[in-house]
């Protein structure tokens, strides 16, 4: 639902946007819980944007849409079309894994579930961003110095991970 304080300055509303990373190969595990972050996403009138390909992407997708989200998909080839098909804006990007800047920047905040090296790459672009993570099985980096422990926080569900993100959600302004 949006609230008075969603409008931006446009005076148009303003839905967060929530960036889901993680592996694209999975186990059922870890696709249950994708699933339910996108679920939950959808569920708290927020929009869902992640890289757009399987795995993690397409099990949060498939949350969202089928529960009535919005589900962006940033590719990193130039065909909409490798998109999963829970995706209902493909962008086609043409940069490989530098499309990873373009989740880190778009995404109010992020939701790691699980991960690899992708994964790494996006929770550090965007910690550098200054924007809150919240990792759900995701990497330790706990010998990575110092890492605000205000953007990086650990959930051990997907109603918390949710939880955790949207609560710190920016406002426009």
């Amino acid at each position: 639902m949006i609230q008075d304080d969603d409008i931006d300055r446009r005076g148009a509303a303003r839905y967060p946007i929530v960036g889901v990373i993680g592996a694209s190969r999975i186990d059922e595990e870890a696709h249950a819980l994708a699933y339910d972050v996108g679920r939950l996403i959808a569920e708290r009138d927020a929009v869902l944007v992640c890289g757009g390909l399987g795995g993690v992407m397409e099990a949060a997708c498939q949350g969202a849409y089928e529960h009535d989200g919005i589900t962006i998909g940033i590719l990193p080839s130039d065909d909409t079309y490798e998109a999963n098909p829970y995706v209902q804006v493909p962008v086609a990007t043409g940069f490989g894994i530098g499309r990873n800047i373009v989740i880190a920047r778009t995404a109010d905040v992020l939701i790691a579930v699980g991960g690899s090296y992708g994964t790494l790459s996006e929770i550090a672009l965007a910690l550098n961003l200054g924007k809150r993570v919240v990792h759900l099985g995701s990497w330790d980096l706990d010998q990575a110095g110092a890492v605000d422990p205000d953007l990086y926080v650990e959930a051990q569900t997907p109603e918390e991970a949710v939880e955790r993100a949207l609560e710190f959600q920016p406002r426009a302004e």
